[in-house]
């Protein structure tokens, strides 16, 4: 909005400059072109909220030519200001289709106002080398637009690819801890079972020290083995794995694009699990409220560590038009939970991105 803003307040400038020119030059049609001014700038200050900016675009220009025609007979050209301004802005804001036809049109009503016009053969090849120009110039600017959306199309195609690469290595994965899992269970845990209770026959037979000291070797192996069968057995949904499933899980079903982004020793970091809990709710909890308010469907999450070892997490988007914003209930919440796992909460906005930023300790755990 601010770029806009600044457009039309150049936009008026050059307008200005054009009253003034033929205010000094004591042009007799002075009022038509104030009504003239007046007209462009309405018209120029609803492009932002038409859908056919063309038609728009094709109004100033032919405000702009009726003006300076006006004046040409007093050889003030400070109109020529306004039509390149017009002219770069299309460049930028119109499609090649629409940019051709605006260039048509202008060519055209150029050509009708040079015939009347002294040297109409050099105002001729002035417009048509400017033409070229900006045809050229247009064509050129979108051409690098199309291939940069085509290159964020095939960037989020590949994120996709390399989520579902990852999502059935890690399913493949599980499997195997899973069938591990089993063959021990069924062969080690059913030996040790079996070898328990030969020692227990034998103890009953014979009351020797040496059978109850294996007995309770045996006991703790056959304890491990089961704390090493569950240990197999557990999802690993826990810590950054479970934030990335989220990620996973809200791209598939919102179409936002997240930058994850994780810096040195953040992927060994152990936290308890009330921290890995406030850690997921956090990051859910920013990329729910970015996707109600941002008008962009890019987030950006970092994760990372401080100087002091703790663990420090950043969520930001970006935001067309900084307002004043209010912490509802969502954000509150998020902050105290961050509190009460003994971190801190920071949320802010700057001129063009909303920032949630946190930290929790995890020193003593490392």
């Amino acid at each position: 909005m601010k770029a806009f803003l600044f457009r039309v307040f150049v936009f008026a400038v050059l307008w200005t400059y054009f009253l003034f020119s033929a205010f000094l030059d004591h042009s007799a049609h002075l009022t038509l072109l104030v009504f003239l001014s007046a007209c462009t700038i309405g018209c120029y200050f609803f492009l932002p909220v038409v859908k056919n900016t063309l038609l728009l675009y094709i109004i100033v220009d032919l405000f702009i030519l009726s003006a300076g025609w006006l004046q040409s007979a007093a050889g003030n050209h400070a109109s020529l200001l306004l039509i390149l301004y017009l002219y770069v802005e299309a460049i930028f804001q119109l499609k090649k289709q629409h940019f051709r036809l605006f260039a048509v049109i202008h060519v055209s009503v150029s050509i009708l106002i040079a015939l009347f016009l002294p040297n109409p053969f050099e105002w001729l090849t002035a417009f048509a080398i400017f033409t070229f120009i900006s045809v050229v110039l247009n064509e050129y600017i979108f051409e690098r637009k199309e291939q940069r959306e085509l290159y964020e199309q095939l960037l989020g195609e590949y994120r996709g690819l390399k989520r579902i690469s990852y999502e059935n290595e890690r399913s493949a994965r599980l499997e195997e801890r899973t069938r591990i899992a089993r063959d021990i269970h069924d062969s080690v845990g059913h030996k040790l079972t079996a070898l328990l209770m030969q020692l227990e026959m034998l103890s009953i037979k014979e009351k020797r020290k040496e059978y109850e000291e294996l007995k309770s070797l045996v006991r703790e192996s056959l304890e491990e083995t089961r704390h090493a069968v569950r240990a197999l057995k557990m999802d690993e949904s826990e810590g950054i794995s479970s934030v990335l499933q989220l990620i996973r899980k809200l791209e598939s079903e919102s179409h936002i694009m997240v930058h994850f982004t994780t810096k040195q020793g953040v992927l060994s970091a152990r936290l308890t699990n009330q921290q890995n809990v406030v850690l997921y709710r956090v990051i859910q909890e920013a990329l729910t409220n970015a996707m109600r308010h941002a008008q962009s469907r890019e987030v950006y999450i970092i994760l990372g560590k401080n100087a002091i070892g703790d663990l420090e997490f950043t969520i930001k988007n970006r935001i067309s038009d900084a307002k004043p914003f209010q912490k509802g209930f969502g954000l509150t919440n998020m902050k105290e939970r961050v509190k009460e796992a003994g971190g801190s909460l920071n949320i802010f906005q700057t001129n063009d991105e909303f920032v949630v930023h946190g930290t929790l300790p995890i020193k003593e755990y490392e």
